[in-house]
């Protein structure tokens, strides 16, 4: 065996550098997340990464990348959410009557009169 031997090939845990945060910063930002934006001062209801680094930075001093910020809300159960938008006036009928009449008819595609090559130098032979 080499220098070190089965001894070397023992995990030393987990990579990456460690946790800015203890269990107790970590409960006490859940709770701040869970409050919701508008008790930190933005007007709408919506986190955002470099929102929630800010709150970081502010409360606890500790400075995260947004995809090092984004590895922690999922250590802690969070995950990025992108809100469903659909217009006040949307009317499902008249979409779902749309694709059944009018997608059909777009999605056949046009029809050639002959066979098409991509080939410059080599046409296709009708």
């Amino acid at each position: 065996m080499a220098a070190g031997g089965r001894q070397a090939l023992v995990s030393k845990g987990p990579g990456g550098a460690r946790c800015k945060l203890d269990a107790s910063q970590l409960r006490a930002l859940e709770a701040v997340l869970e409050a919701g934006p508008a008790v930190c001062g933005w007007s709408d209801q919506c986190w955002t990464l470099a929102r929630i680094a800010e709150i970081v930075r502010r409360r606890f001093g500790a400075e995260y990348t947004l995809a090092g910020l984004d590895l922690l809300l999922h250590r802690i159960g969070w995950s990025v959410q992108i809100p469903a938008r659909k217009a006040t006036e949307r009317d499902e009928s008249k979409i779902t009557a749309w694709k059944d009449e009018q997608w059909p008819v777009i999605r056949r595609g046009r029809r050639t009169w002959a066979p098409g090559s991509a080939s410059r130098t080599r046409p296709v032979r009708a």
